[in-house]
């Protein structure tokens, strides 16, 4: 297959042998996102599909007074690169933060070093102490994570998970049913197989690669539309990061009242449920639904202590979220409804 079947892409050929196609496998990686978000963040107007988190999440950032320019340094434009040592290829499937956080703070300084000193790599008076002191900058570094990912990441975490993990299940069916090949087809528009090879239309990365019997970890990523991402230094698992099927309609305002929901669980609930689409305050409901605010309250410590909302705090606000418990509820309700809806064939 030649670059001419991806136009204004150059083409990163993986090279498959048997051993690679049976290593191939999926995972979440939450610090990926936060360091994809950051991508989205810094250029919003570039990234129009995620305005609406990035307008949200902006504001909060701003009234938290964090200061993540690290972060955002080691995060730059085309054609500079993302260091991979900020955001490894995961070792497992499970998405933990926590995990990933442990190992970016055991990141050998010569692999910090190695990472900040490339021809393409970011520059700036933040990353150059990082460099001169990498144990204390990567303590840094994973602090600034786990603080931003709780202000803009975690309040919308249930739902996008629900979405990866979606992909992957998704995936795995086609992997069932059709084969490998199919599966690895069905990764996006610049992704294609053909003759024991995996051709990316990619930005940037150009040339064969050999998988060397390591397997390609896909990483589905709710922040990296339309693009994908790789990662193919040896020191890593080779690694294709891309765009989930419905991604576009992540952030699309869905606040339709499921009756079926609201005949079990009763209407207001119901009605919150389906609000809390994006996180929202007791205000930001009361206003919304017209339920008084201690009437919001109420329902919402209902709905906690069910297991259906969970709470974040940001700045002077508490922010209220589905679970993913009442995503799939939600998801269920719909669906149930759609099959009654249906008009009955011949």
């Amino acid at each position: 297959m030649g670059s001419s079947r991806q136009k204004g892409c150059t083409v990163l050929d993986l090279a498959f042998s048997v051993r690679d196609l049976a290593r191939t496998r999926f995972a979440l990686s939450p610090l990926w996102e936060v360091v994809a978000s950051i991508r989205v963040l810094k250029h919003p107007a570039e990234h129009p599909l995620y305005r609406r988190w990035s307008d949200e999440a902006g504001r909060r950032l701003a009234a938290s007074g964090l200061d993540w320019g690290l972060l955002a340094d080691l995060v730059p434009q085309p054609p500079l690169a993302i260091p991979v040592f900020i955001a490894p290829p995961p070792t497992t499937s499970v998405a933990d933060l926590g995990l990933e956080l442990a190992v970016l703070r055991s990141t050998p300084a010569e692999q910090v070093r190695s990472g900040l000193g490339g021809r393409r790599a970011p520059r700036s008076e933040r990353i150059e102490r990082l460099r001169s002191d990498p144990f204390r900058g990567l303590a840094e570094l994973a602090d600034t994570v786990a603080a931003y990912w709780e202000i803009a990441l975690a309040p919308y975490w249930p739902r996008v998970r629900s979405l990866l993990e979606g992909d992957v299940l998704h995936r795995a069916r086609v992997f069932a049913e059709s084969g490998a090949q199919a599966l690895l087809n069905d990764l996006g528009t610049n992704v294609t197989w053909d003759d024991d090879t995996l051709y990316v239309g990619h930005h940037y990365a150009r040339g064969r690669r050999a998988l060397g019997g390591r397997g390609l970890l896909l990483v589905p990523s709710a922040f990296v539309w339309p693009r994908v991402f790789s990662v193919t230094s040896p020191a890593w698992q080779p690694t294709l990061r891309y765009p989930p099927r419905g991604v576009a309609t992540l952030w699309e305002r869905r606040t339709e009242l499921p009756q079926n929901l609201a005949s079990v669980i009763g209407r207001s609930r119901a009605h919150l449920l389906a609000e809390l689409d994006t996180p929202a305050s007791t205000t930001d409901l009361a206003r919304r639904t017209g339920i008084t605010a201690g009437g919001v309250s109420q329902h919402l410590t209902a709905l906690r202590a069910a297991g259906l909302v969970d709470a974040h705090r940001s700045g002077r606000y508490v922010l209220y979220v589905r679970t993913e418990a009442a995503e799939v509820l939600l998801a269920a309700a719909h669906a149930q409804r759609d099959e009654v809806n249906v008009p009955p064939s011949g």
